[in-house]
């Protein structure tokens, strides 16, 4: 699966499906702890941002992704990713691992993720 690019409208849903799930269900935040969840076979949405510096510390993730079969896609900035993450510090990565409340929202995310990278 190929990382995409979200619109702008499916980006704020984004947003606000990683703030549910990190109030009610379980949100990975960082590189380390987002390659944990995934070689674990626990993430179930993988968020990368586009402008992490140097791009090297993320460059595994999209294959491991690919590998795990999880959809992967890039926000644009670290800053609105550790705001949507509930942290107060950017982050190059996050991963959803419990959806919580947002499980809806993550299915029809996924959907359109899987539509867009074909």
């Amino acid at each position: 699966m190929e990382v995409v690019e979200l619109p702008d409208d499916l980006n704020e849903k984004l947003f606000e499906m990683l703030e549910v799930a990190k109030g009610t269900g379980k949100v990975r935040k960082g590189t380390n702890e987002v390659t944990k969840a995934l070689e674990r076979g626990e993430a179930k949405l993988v968020v990368i941002a586009a402008d992490v510096q140097p791009p090297e510390v993320i460059m595994h993730l999209p294959l491991l992704a690919k590998e795990k079969k999880v959809p992967i896609v890039k926000v644009k900035s670290e800053e609105e990713l550790g705001v949507a993450t509930g942290i107060t510090v950017p982050t190059a990565s996050a991963a959803v691992v419990e959806p919580g409340d947002a499980k809806q929202a993550l299915a029809e995310l996924v959907k359109k993720i899987e539509e867009m990278s074909k």
